[in-house]
């Protein structure tokens, strides 16, 4: 009672409002083209058939949320999911690219952070150049990074992964900053008291300390992830991945596809975000963190 009362009844209760404000912007953003059409033909159409027709368009300028939904149905259950029509393939492929880059992105966040907590030349050099590197819009960055590495003959998932990395590093590396600075001082001498090397500082202390801050990071790294796959596909024209079913849309005018694919990319962002909450979850009471 308690999970439908906490959990259910919010979410749900967002959720029928945001359908209700689509729906409605469903009919005030169709409406023109119904009544153009309606105008040219010499005829009058009634409230009911005119919000009726906006909710049947071939192609709308906003689709309604059954609209979509059957899309989604038709293009992940209907198709093959080896079809190239099929938004699970397409999703596969967003992934892969995704979670390399996300990997990498950690990796080197959690790298750059340890040499910024151990050194003082490095905190002051390197941590001004990590934040300017988040300044230059991802979207002019993309195709510099797209056409250098084919430049070197590196095409595929590489390229994209690498645009992934370069969004998710910055949380991992911020994250952990604050994460390993964050015992408090009697605890770093105590650790000096016991003649506690720098290693063992570090593992026995800072390492633990920053579990919560790495796994807050990642839940926000992994789904900038996704967004920098997405991104890393569209000036490659991509023929496979969530940013090609996006571009397909865009150049024949198919919104139901692109509102589908965005749909389902949130939804991808959405159980990325919770394995890593499930994951958090399990490490911390492995190390003994109370619930």
């Amino acid at each position: 009672m308690n999970f439908v009362r906490n959990s259910v009844l919010p979410v749900g209760t967002v959720l029928i409002g945001i359908l209700a404000v689509w729906y409605a912007f469903t009919v005030i953003l169709n409406a023109p083209f119904e009544r153009d059409q309606a105008a040219r033909a010499n005829t009058t159409i009634s409230t009911g058939q005119l919000i009726e027709n906006t909710m049947a368009q071939e192609r709308p300028v906003l689709p309604a949320p059954h609209q979509v939904a059957a899309e989604i149905r038709k293009t992940v259950f209907d198709i093959s999911p080896t079809s190239k029509r099929s938004l699970v393939y397409h999703g596969w492929v967003t992934l892969s690219s995704t979670l390399l880059g996300f990997g990498l992105g950690t990796l080197l966040g959690i790298l750059l952070a340890i040499a910024i907590v151990h050194s003082r030349t490095l905190d002051k050099s390197l941590m001004p150049w990590i934040i300017t590197s988040q300044t230059v819009p991802i979207l002019a960055i993309a195709p510099m990074i797209i056409v250098v590495l084919n430049a070197v003959n590196i095409t595929g998932l590489l390229p994209k992964a690498m645009i992934s990395t370069y969004l998710s590093f910055f949380p991992v590396a911020v994250g952990m900053v604050k994460g390993l600075r964050s015992p408090e001082i009697m605890y770093l001498d105590l650790m000096r008291t016991y003649n506690a090397s720098k290693a063992q500082v570090f593992w026995k202390l800072r390492w633990p300390a920053s579990m919560p801050y790495l796994f807050t990071s990642m839940k926000i790294a992994v789904a900038i992830s996704l967004v920098g796959a997405i991104v890393g596909e569209l000036p490659t024209g991509a023929v496979a991945g969530i940013g090609a079913r996006l571009l397909a849309g865009s150049y024949y005018g198919q919104t139901v596809q692109i509102w589908a694919a965005l749909i389902v990319a949130a939804l991808m962002a959405a159980v990325l975000v919770s394995l890593i909450g499930l994951i958090a979850t399990f490490v911390n009471r492995r190390m003994g963190a109370r619930a």
